[in-house]
């Protein structure tokens, strides 16, 4: 009973936090020109302005390219910084741990400034290979942590065994370690694409007029107006988490 009881306030905790965002979907069905909930006549109009404005397409395929980018460089320097911290002890490794974590635990504003002047020095500021650089310094704490996990979850004897049946460290690491630390790669991938691709307050310093992303796109469309074109972008970034979410799910079950 108690445990139905635990669930069931489990799930009202989640609804609370989860439903108030979904609130954004009928308003990008609305053929008004205007924000109504719910809506009194359903259009995909507002769908067919967001795909056909030149504007609106170049800032989503920004967004998809950058947080692919970021979350490709986050894995590689993650999966290697969570290898090393893996053979640190003590001290060292609370404080390497603690350095990598550090762009998760720091408010994002001050990296943002930080950064600014960084990129700025060195001639990114507006520049794809910036943002991409930016944002996967975001998403290397998720694929660090995620992956660490999963190393502590495997057997140390496993490898041992494989040295000892003449196995070289990088085959140990092909055969043994990595398919055992999939699924913390996999989840640190999903989170950083997601943090890289849902980015507002780094991506607006460190973006230009020639280069912006989904979520400055509508962070500028909001400041004058909030129109249904902006409740579709919105939607179409909830569908693609949603399925990012979804893939993660379908690999840790194969």
């Amino acid at each position: 009973m108690s445990r139905i009881v635990s669930n069931a306030f489990a799930g009202l905790v989640a609804a609370f936090f989860v439903l108030p965002i979904f609130a954004i979907v009928p308003a990008a069905f609305n053929r008004a020109s205007y924000i109504r909930l719910p809506p009194d006549d359903w259009s995909l109009r507002w769908w067919f302005v967001f795909f056909s404005d030149p504007s609106w397409r170049r800032a989503l395929g920004n967004s998809l390219q950058v947080a692919c980018l970021a979350a490709v460089l986050a894995v590689v320097v993650g999966v290697a910084a969570a290898l090393g911290v893996a053979r640190l002890r003590g001290k060292w490794r609370a404080l390497v741990t603690g350095l990598l974590l550090g762009p998760a635990i720091v408010p994002v504003i001050v990296l943002a400034i930080s950064l600014y002047g960084v990129v700025r020095s060195l001639g990114l500021l507006g520049t794809t290979t910036g943002l991409v650089l930016a944002h996967a310094m975001l998403g290397l704490p998720y694929v660090a942590l995620n992956t660490s996990v999963s190393l502590g979850a495997l057997d140390p004897k496993l490898k041992l065994a494989a040295a000892g049946l003449g196995a070289d460290p990088l085959r140990i690491f092909r055969t043994v370690t990595l398919p055992q630390i999939v699924p913390g790669i996999v989840g640190g991938t999903i989170f950083s694409f997601v943090t890289s691709f849902d980015e507002v307050v780094l991506s607006v310093f460190l973006t230009s007029p020639s280069m912006k992303t989904l979520p400055v796109r509508m962070w500028e469309d909001i400041r004058v107006e909030y129109v249904p074109t902006v409740a579709v972008a919105a939607t179409v970034m909830i569908i693609l988490a949603l399925g990012a979410g979804a893939a993660s799910r379908l690999l840790f079950r194969r």
